[in-house]
């Protein structure tokens, strides 16, 4: 629907392809939600591939981050750009089912994740129940889910990360100096998160792009023509 209000605004035969949009719709919402805007590089086509089986190519809410950094690097992404893109948590939700064994069953003895702030636990177990709504949403950056900034590395400093791949972005020796380096402590050069996403939004947006005759315009952003 959007899509044909948006050529429709435009003069001539002009298409605009679901790619685009979705790139343009990711940066007006961050901007939105308080970050910095970018520029968006344009005139992309879309795949004629969409496939479940392509989702073993991404990052899973269980990999380490040995492997988050390795299917990274595999589109020449770097280990700044992992943890910058996924500080794209500071806004958004996640379902209970992602990350309720944390809680409850993480391992043998039936204990929840030692990494979790003892103090955010509770907090965690009433939003999602053991025996609760799996697919009840929970906010990825507690106390800040719709505002883009810091505060999601902040909870990773205090052990409030939700998914168990976000917190182990603190745990692990070759992510962790790129969070202080968010958080401007421990003498670190300060990097501005704002401006690093958009920069690695631009990175990952020139992975295997489509122009050209290579591709379609899809005519339905949920389905190939």
């Amino acid at each position: 629907m959007e899509k044909t209000k948006l050529e429709a605004a435009c003069s001539g035969d002009t298409v605009v392809s679901c790619a685009d949009i979705l790139a343009l719709a990711t940066r007006d919402s961050v901007v939105l939600a308080g970050g910095a805007s970018w520029a968006v590089p344009t005139e992309r086509r879309d795949g004629r591939i969409s496939a479940a089986s392509e989702a073993s190519n991404l990052p899973g809410f269980r990999d380490s981050i040995a492997v988050q950094i390795q299917k990274f690097q595999d589109k020449r992404l770097d280990t700044q750009d992992l943890v910058t893109l996924v500080g794209a948590h500071t806004i958004g939700t996640s379902a209970c089912r992602f990350f309720r064994n944390r809680l409850y069953n993480f391992n043998s003895t039936g204990s929840p994740d030692q990494t979790i702030d003892p103090t955010f636990l509770p907090t965690l177990k009433s939003l999602c129940p053991k025996n609760g709504d799996a697919s009840r949403r929970v906010g990825l950056d507690n106390g800040s889910e719709n505002q883009f900034d810091c505060s999601f590395f902040t909870n990773l400093w205090d052990g409030r990360g939700v998914l168990e791949t976000d917190q182990k972005l603190w745990s692990d020796d070759s992510t962790r100096p790129i969070v202080q380096s968010y958080l401007g402590i421990r003498g670190l050069a300060g990097l501005s998160f704002s401006m690093e996403f958009g920069r690695a939004m631009v990175k990952m947006s020139n992975i295997e792009v489509m122009t050209g005759t290579n591709g379609e315009i899809r005519t339905v952003c949920s389905a190939m023509n």
